[in-house]
């Protein structure tokens, strides 16, 4: 008879004749190793819950990194008001495009009226160039304030998310670590028999374990929270810079078109002026002369 599963079991080398093969068991079972995962779970779970508990209350004690947690805080205020800032920035610029888009459209109709209107053809060409212009700058300020909420986006969204999902991966960490001190505290307290020994010797290890893991997680937070304070100051300097730098082109711009625009307006005022001024004479003239005839 074939044994299917016989061919995993490890079989005790025999000699022709010398009887039955005896066939070792595995003592390793899949059930009983999954049941032991879930009851260590179940305890880590309970001390746990019973320590964030126990803070809540103010009943426990808790480990305080004084150097890390007031950085963490400030992260935390940081990304909120740059998160702020950036829907702002998001807000306005979609307002420029929408400006820029009708203030291109009217200045076609400007352009349009000036070839249709010859008495206006001047001032509605005058005013199709400026409505072109703004609309130009406009597409400017656009582009650079988009430039800026995308570097934005990611240093809040990606960067700064990125970190605070370490942290709270580092505060689960400190639970559980001060979940296992307090015990090893309580354990150190009472009595040490031959009972209560081997309990201490097990929570001490689970403890160790525990230290080094919190420790492991807290120094690698701190070596990213770090290179964020840095980020977090480089990406808004370098986006403001180009924003400011934006907007002086376009007011100067602005200006020369401007100075452009009176220029060429005051011209065609003057010209028409002294057109009207030449026509009253003439007309003053004429009447005097008719007058003394």
């Amino acid at each position: 008879m074939e044994m299917g599963e016989g061919k995993d079991l490890p079989v005790t080398p025999q000699k022709p004749g010398s009887g039955p093969v005896v066939v070792q068991a595995n003592n390793k079972n899949p059930a009983s190793e999954k049941l032991e995962k879930v009851r260590k779970w179940s305890i880590t779970t309970y001390k746990c819950t019973k320590q964030a508990l126990s803070e809540k209350l103010g009943r426990g004690s808790r480990t305080v990194d004084l150097d890390l947690e007031p950085r963490l805080e400030l992260l935390r205020d940081d990304r909120q008001r740059y998160e702020h800032m950036t829907k702002l920035a998001q807000t306005l610029a979609n307002q420029l495009a929408q400006l820029s888009v009708t203030q291109k459209t009217l200045g076609d109709t400007f352009t349009e009226l000036s070839l249709k209107t010859p008495t206006l053809n001047v001032e509605f060409g005058a005013n199709a160039e400026a409505q072109k212009f703004l609309s130009k700058s406009g597409e400017t300020l656009t582009a650079a304030i988009n430039s800026f909420t995308s570097d934005m986006n990611t240093l809040v969204n990606k960067t700064i998310e990125d970190t605070m999902i370490n942290a709270k991966q580092y505060e689960a960490a400190r639970i559980e670590y001060d979940a296992y001190r307090v015990e090893l505290e309580e354990l150190n307290l009472g009595p040490r028999d031959t009972v209560t020994m081997p309990k201490l010797e097990q929570a001490q290890k689970a403890f160790q374990i525990q230290r080094e893991k919190y420790q492991k997680i807290r120094d690698d937070l701190s070596v990213k929270v770090k290179l964020l304070e840095e980020n977090k100051v480089r990406v808004p300097e370098g986006g403001i810079g180009v924003l400011d730098e934006s907007g002086r082109v376009v007011v100067i711009h602005g200006l020369i078109c401007l100075n452009n625009q009176m220029m060429m307006c005051g011209e065609h005022l003057l010209f028409k002026f002294e057109n009207t001024k030449s026509i009253r004479e003439e007309i003053f003239y004429f009447v005097i002369v008719h007058k003394g005839a």
